[in-house]
């Protein structure tokens, strides 16, 4: 394989011809004049051919060098255009969980803000569990993640919103007697509404029996749909479709919404989040977090 040509020694045949001579092309590359010599006569050596001659008290570019220029330029490029685009910094993108529960209608809200805020930044979703998530955020794959509480023995990260939790059935489902057996249909564990709804419905009497478990908020509602049993979720006004709110069970009362980012998160893309979120419960709910007015 023959030797490769040297770039610098390009640049400085390139300048060469820019500048109109030897001295100019020194004196824009902040080099010697013996310098930029040597590095035309190691061109010649490498390539076997007289690229500059003398002509009176001036050089000109032979026929070859001239070729060589017009070459020089292009690879002078090239290797420009590759630099750039290594130099340039990633575009920056922020990781976003979060819940069903808390997706819905959340998340257009937020991602207009982020958007308006950080319009260089790409966005990245993923709705999962709230476990899942949490662990993810905790793990540094995620930036924030929006998910319920209950799920750990400390509240992490900052409460930024309430959701009311109330039962619901299809709408044939019959509510059976306290005492007696109770069909729940919950989501798979870990899950502190699960545990909530058993200890709800324990406390008044029933036994429950989880006839129908799902790792996701589609699951569950079919599940429900299908008359399998009574679901626990979480809700701000109205219920889902084609369920109905079902009275006589013991009040819960309501989960709260939490943010939970990662270490080392920049704190001004922590505000922005908590405030559009905490915005966007307020404006649903009329009050949104428990104890501010």
């Amino acid at each position: 394989m023959p030797d490769p040509l040297d770039l610098l020694h390009l640049r400085t045949l390139v300048t060469i011809a820019d500048t109109g001579g030897f001295r100019r092309a020194a004196d824009a590359l902040h080099l010697s004049q013996p310098t930029v010599s040597q590095h035309i006569r190691m061109l010649e050596r490498r390539l076997k051919c007289v690229l500059v001659e003398k002509n009176g008290r001036t050089s000109r570019f032979t026929p070859e060098g001239e070729r060589l220029v017009v070459e020089a330029r292009r690879l002078l490029a090239a290797q420009d255009q590759v630099l750039a685009r290594f130099s340039e910094s990633p575009r920056p993108q922020i990781n976003i969980g979060s819940t069903e529960h808390a997706a819905d209608g959340l998340l257009p809200d937020l991602l207009g803000v982020l958007r308006t805020t950080y319009p260089e930044a790409g966005l990245h979703f993923r709705i999962d569990r709230s476990t899942a998530l949490t662990d993810a955020v905790i793990k540094g794959v995620l930036d924030l993640v929006v998910v319920l509480g209950g799920n750990t023995a400390e509240p992490v990260g900052t409460e930024v919103g309430v959701l009311d939790l109330k039962w619901f059935a299809a709408q044939n489902w019959q509510l059976p007697p306290a005492p007696g057996p109770i069909s729940l249909v919950a989501f798979a564990e870990p899950c502190g509404l699960r545990r909530r709804a058993v200890q709800a419905l324990g406390e008044r009497g029933y036994e429950v029996s989880v006839t129908a478990e799902s790792g996701n908020l589609d699951g569950l509602l079919a599940a429900a749909k299908a008359g399998l049993g009574v679901a626990l979720l979480p809700c701000l006004s109205a219920g889902p479709c084609d369920l109905s709110p079902i009275g006589g069970l013991p009040e819960v009362g309501a989960i709260d919404v939490r943010l939970v980012t990662r270490r080392g998160l920049e704190d001004h893309i922590e505000n922005i989040a908590v405030q559009a979120i905490t915005a966007h419960y307020r404006t649903i709910s009329g009050g949104g977090l428990r104890g501010v007015a």
